[in-house]
C-alpha cells in the first residue's frame, strides 16, 4: 500500500485525463492538477507542488519529457511517463533522473499501482544518494579547510601538526563552533593580514 499522494497528471486526450481523475482517488490519492500540455503541467507543478507527476509524452506545446526536465530543475518530483508507443528513442530520452517509470497505454489499475510504488521507492533512494553525495562533498571541503588552517597555525606558531590540530579543536570548543567554521575564520584572518595595505 503506497502513501496518499498529491498527483499532477497531464495528457492531451480527455479520456485519459478523466481516467486518472477517476482511478487515482480510488487508490487513495488526490489529483491536484489536470492538464493537457507540458507547459500547463510545468505551471501546475509550480502552483501545487505535487508529490508525483504522471504525464503523457506526446503533447502539444511541450512534451512530457521536456516538461519533466523543466520541473526537475526547480524541485525534484518523481515522474511516471505514459505513452501509446513503445519507441526506443523515446525510452532513451526518458532516462532522466526523475523519470522513474514508463507505462504503455492502455493503462490498467494493476499496472498503475506497482508503477507508483516503484517510482516512489526509487525516488526516495535517489534523494538519499543525492544527499549522501552532497554530504561527502561538504565533508571533503571541510577537510581541506581544516588542513589549510592547520598549515597556517603551524607556520605562524611553530607548532607541529598534532599540536596545531589540537589548537584548532580547543579554539572550536571554546567558541562553540565547528572545526570547519573556526578553520574558515583563521583562513579569512590570514587573508586579511596577507593582503596588507592597498
Amino acid at each position: 500500500m503506497t502513501r496518499t499522494l498529491r498527483i499532477a497528471v497531464a495528457d492531451d486526450e480527455r479520456d485519459m485525463r478523466d481516467y486518472f481523475q477517476m482511478i487515482l482517488p480510488t487508490m487513495g490519492h488526490e489529483v491536484v492538477a489536470v492538464t493537457s500540455t507540458g507547459r500547463e503541467l510545468v505551471d501546475a507543478c509550480r502552483a501545487h507542488r505535487p508529490n508525483l507527476v504522471i504525464t503523457d509524452i506526446k503533447m502539444p506545446d511541450m512534451d512530457g519529457i521536456d516538461a519533466a526536465q523543466e520541473i526537475a530543475r526547480e524541485v525534484p518530483i518523481p515522474v511516471i511517463l505514459v505513452s501509446a508507443y513503445h519507441d526506443p528513442d523515446i525510452i532513451r530520452r526518458a532516462e532522466t533522473d526523475h523519470v522513474l517509470a514508463y507505462l504503455v497505454k492502455p493503462i490498467k489499475q494493476a499496472d498503475l499501482e506497482p508503477a507508483i510504488a516503484i517510482a516512489l521507492r526509487r525516488f526516495d533512494q535517489f534523494q538519499t544518494l543525492t544527499k549522501e553525495a552532497a554530504d561527502l562533498r561538504q565533508a571533503l571541503e571541510d577537510r581541506k579547510t581544516i588542513e589549510r588552517a592547520k598549515g597556517v597555525l603551524m607556520r605562524k606558531t611553530g607548532l607541529d601538526e598534532n599540536d596545531a590540530f589540537r589548537r584548532l579543536q580547543k579554539l572550536a570548543s571554546d567558541k562553540n563552533l565547528k572545526l570547519a567554521q573556526i578553520s574558515h575564520m583563521i583562513l579569512t584572518a590570514e587573508e586579511a593580514f596577507a593582503s596588507g595595505p592597498n
